[in-house]
């Protein structure tokens, strides 16, 4: 898949007036867009690989975690940003045997040629895991072995293993003291209109803004303008459409939105973690399947971290303190509802902007990117449901989510907004800049 331009203005649909008009830029792939017929990819989930196995692994690590606190030699975990280390291992071991693509981060010193790509890529994967994780080492080992009774004895076995090797000692190494572990003091919420009110002193991803990204130069390198104020008819509009279509109790939403947010209500995590994997298993192709996850979880892992930075730094309120706080200050008094209370619990963290659409921003926008066509079918599942749903385009999920958070009553549909196009940009900057062809 050669590394070609798609240039071509997008106007943000729900576009308020505050919102720029952002521009795609170079990309994995492209299609001709003046034809009008575009092709169509269908992603089915049915092709177990190397990747698919160990991306389970890294999964269940970082989801489940096998002790109550963080120890000195074990960091608390950051499941994007720990997918994505694992899966930047996994796609420089990888291509660094295939030849066909540059690699992210490590170009290892180790000989290639007739190297096993399954043992280079279970040793960089082992290698990660068991510096990011070393308190569960007996886990990876019990994977680890498993997968490589697979792999036939021999040089090339050899040869893959010392390969990957390498490679997740130079990724763990560019990873060092990432940031997470940055001491914080309790959280103090503002008390003028539109400021967030914090549930206890300890938001949620309070440290994200301070990781370092894996592509962005810096994480406010996207952040998008400033919300609307509160007074103003932009933030009227957006409040009263919370108000009427989120509370718990609406006349006007449909049974259609109330099932999508709940679907879109699992905890993020385990919801995206486990959707996202549906992609390493799409192809047979080792390599295809390496590049394609790393690439989504650097955007991911970027997109949310360039969404937390701007949420602390705006640490906008939430509906439910926009609506029963209304007046504060003399402003939007006609607004107040201090019984309102949303359909779905909110969450810790301020509202601007929206991080479901911040994730669904960048997975539309990287899909399109790698597959270079809108027309990608996928399906996700909820275990909030238990339900299924197919997109069936690139901008779908961007659509339905914020849907989602705004019948759910978490958020306005600026945040929405913006949050969409942060995690485009994020996309289309990491597309420019990395898993392109060798020269």
């Amino acid at each position: 898949m050669n590394t070609l331009s798609l240039c071509a203005s997008r106007e943000p649909r729900h576009s308020p007036p505050w919102l720029k008009t952002f521009t795609l830029v170079l990309g994995l792939a492209a299609f001709d867009a003046s034809s009008g017929a575009e092709p169509s990819v269908t992603v089915a989930a049915n092709h177990p690989n190397v990747v698919s196995y160990w991306n389970d692994i890294a999964n269940r690590t970082v989801l489940v975690p096998s002790t109550t606190n963080t120890t000195a030699e074990e960091q608390r975990p950051s499941y994007q940003t720990d997918l994505a280390t694992v899966h930047v291992a996994i796609y420089d071991a990888v291509s660094a045997i295939d030849g066909r693509y540059k690699p992210f981060a490590i170009q290892p010193k180790a000989p290639s040629a007739g190297a096993s790509m399954d043992a280079a890529a279970s040793a960089a994967a082992y290698g990660v895991l068991q510096a990011l994780f070393p308190n569960r080492s007996t886990q990876f080992q019990s994977a680890y072995d498993s997968r490589m009774a697979t792999i036939p004895d021999g040089d090339a076995k050899a040869r893959g293993l010392a390969l990957g090797s390498e490679v997740a000692a130079g990724v763990v190494a560019l990873r060092a003291n990432d940031g997470r572990s940055v001491a914080l003091t309790p959280y103090v919420s503002g008390t003028a209109a539109g400021q967030f009110r914090s549930v206890g002193p300890n938001p949620f991803n309070r440290q994200v803004p301070f990781i370092k990204p894996f592509s962005l130069t810096r994480l406010d390198q996207f952040r998008p303008p400033p919300p609307p104020a509160p007074g103003s008819a932009a933030y009227a509009t957006a409040v009263e459409e919370t108000r009427s279509l989120g509370g718990a109790i609406s006349a006007i939403r449909t049974p259609e939105q109330w099932e999508i947010a709940r679907f879109h209500s699992e905890l993020p995590a385990s919801f995206v973690a486990r959707n996202l994997g549906r992609f390493a298993s799409s192809t047979a192709d080792a390599v295809d399947a390496a590049r394609l996850m790393a690439f989504l979880y650097v955007v991911h892992a970027d997109t949310i971290g360039a969404c937390f930075e701007a949420k602390y730094h705006y640490a906008a309120w939430r509906p439910v303190s926009a609506i029963t706080l209304a007046g504060i200050g003399g402003k939007d008094a006609m607004q107040i509802d201090a019984t309102w209370t949303p359909l779905l619990p909110t969450p810790n963290h301020p509202e601007y902007p929206a991080a479901h659409s911040c994730t669904s921003g960048g997975l539309g926008e990287a899909l399109l990117r790698y597959y270079g066509t809108r027309n990608v079918s996928y399906v996700w599942d909820s275990k909030a449901t238990g339900t299924t749903r197919t997109y069936v385009n690139t901008d779908a999920l961007d659509d339905e989510s914020q849907i989602a958070r705004i019948a759910g009553g978490m958020h306005f549909r600026y945040a929405t907004v913006a949050g969409v196009e942060l995690g485009k940009q994020v996309a289309q900057w990491v597309a420019a800049h990395h898993f392109g062809r060798r020269d």
